[in-house]
């Protein structure tokens, strides 16, 4: 395990640890966000849940490589909907959808490197 591996996982689980919190308190500037894609804020206590789940995964990783592997793959997945998600709308505007998909990519490369 490499010092790059194990920084950037903490690095993305506390981006992901913030914004699942964020969701799940309805975080004022983050649903501003999810109104300009035409998510409705209802729905964010229910998007903070698999970023919350990721993040758990990849602290798993320390022990259980392909869980965090799993994780990151998911947290992909999911930043890719949200881009889309935000593209479909028109909504160009730079969001944390960009770098949080950027940290999951490296995340995921890492992973399967090891």
């Amino acid at each position: 395990m490499t010092l790059a591996f194990v920084l950037l996982v903490l690095v993305t689980v506390s981006a992901n640890v913030f914004s699942a919190v964020c969701d799940f308190v309805r975080y004022e500037k983050v649903a501003v966000g999810m109104d300009a894609a035409g998510v409705p804020r209802s729905w964010m206590p229910a998007l903070g849940v698999p970023k919350a789940a990721a993040a758990l995964g990849l602290v798993a990783a320390f022990w259980i490589p392909p869980l965090g592997t799993a994780a990151a793959a998911g947290l992909v997945v999911f930043y890719l909907c949200a881009v889309a998600t935000h593209l479909r709308v028109r909504d160009y505007s730079f969001g944390f959808q960009y770098p949080f998909l950027v940290l999951a990519v490296a995340t995921l490369l890492l992973s399967l490197a090891r």
